[in-house]
């Protein structure tokens, strides 16, 4: 089993090759004539890469084919990772992160715990767009983008559904708890009458799981530079499996999540979120 520690240097090998790019493209004194527009993103997402790519062809700035291209995963639910249909909280519904940044203005919109909204990276742009806030959350996120025009739809599927089903089957193990009472079981929880160490296995993470493979790093972050040169990054994700409900990760955070500045480049970050907000990688 890979150790936190090592998969911490894994997540942030990954991202700095990212920023290794993005930097000799986009770099102080690098001629990029020629070079643009351009489009990177984390994991085998094709069709997000293209979705992308063809809203800069069209002449779209960096901002909209990042919105463009995270859509296009939120629609295919990739990986099960992206948009409706994935990782269910303890409560069995799946709630979405997400954030655009333009490197431009250093402008940022972001949603976290969204429910019942499909499109996380379409209502982070109208925060951006609509609002002076960064970030809203949770139902009141959700009243926000009905308000702007959004349809609001049930965000579970018989994936999810099924998904949920065999958690709670299986005692509702592993969770995210610890140092509370039931230890090895489905709740309700609560504190322990007396100071004592639990969950150091049960309500954890699955001691199977392998934290390097893609089932684990669900975010999609995605980079782009339009033909302009101006650049922009952005996050969209269903979060943690099984997470505790209201949880918001690293995705909707700038500098945890992605970051983006013309004068320096772009970063994103695709992990266990609870640990990238600490160390802010981007």
């Amino acid at each position: 089993m890979m150790s936190y520690t090592h998969a911490l240097f894994v997540f942030i090998l990954h991202i700095s090759l990212l920023q290794v790019v993005v930097s000799l493209i986009f770099g102080e004194g690098i001629n990029i004539k020629g070079r643009l527009p351009i489009v990177i993103n984390t994991w085998e997402f094709p069709n997000a890469t293209q979705a992308a790519w063809t809203s800069l062809q069209q002449g779209s700035n960096a901002v909209d084919a990042v919105v463009a291209g995270c859509s296009e995963c939120e629609d295919e639910q990739c990986h099960h990772g992206v948009g409706p249909g994935g990782k269910p909280d303890e409560s069995g519904e799946t709630t979405l992160d997400s954030m655009i940044m333009d490197g431009q203005t250093m402008d940022v919109g972001a949603v976290g715990c969204l429910r019942r909204m499909k499109s996380a990276i379409a209502v982070a742009r109208a925060v951006m767009k609509y609002t002076k806030h960064t970030l809203m959350v949770g139902d009141l996120a959700t009243n926000f983008a009905l308000s702007m025009g959004f349809t609001e739809m049930n965000l579970s599927t018989s994936y999810s559904i099924d998904l949920w089903q065999k958690w709670k089957n299986g005692r509702c193990q592993p969770n995210f708890r610890e140092n509370v009472t039931p230890a090895s079981d489905c709740g309700p929880y609560s504190r322990p009458s007396k100071r004592q160490s639990y969950n150091t296995l049960h309500n954890g993470d699955d001691p199977e799981a392998d934290l390097s493979s893609k089932e684990n790093h669900d975010t999609i972050g995605m980079i782009a530079i339009d033909a302009s040169g101006n650049i922009s990054a952005g996050t969209s994700t269903n979060g943690l499996n099984h997470k505790i409900p209201g949880r918001v990760g690293d995705s909707p955070i700038p500098g945890a999540g992605a970051y983006a500045d013309n004068e320096a480049g772009a970063s994103v970050a695709t992990g266990n979120g609870d640990i990238m907000m600490r160390f802010l990688p981007t």
